[in-house]
């Protein structure tokens, strides 16, 4: 029983995947605030193209 205490303590194949799923995360995170920024700037950009549009 000692022995398999100690093989699974030793055993980072599980932290390392939570790891990457941490990073995964963190990547995800970043990619949905950069879209949100730059969509709403997009946004008012086409916007003002558009009131410009029909004024003129």
């Amino acid at each position: 029983m000692t022995i398999l205490v100690k093989k699974f303590a030793a055993d980072e194949s599980g932290a390392t995947a939570i790891e990457y799923g941490l990073i995964a995360g963190g990547i995800a995170v970043a990619i949905i605030a950069i879209v949100n920024i730059l969509g709403t700037r997009l946004q008012t950009m086409f916007t003002n193209i558009n009131t410009r549009l029909r004024v003129n």
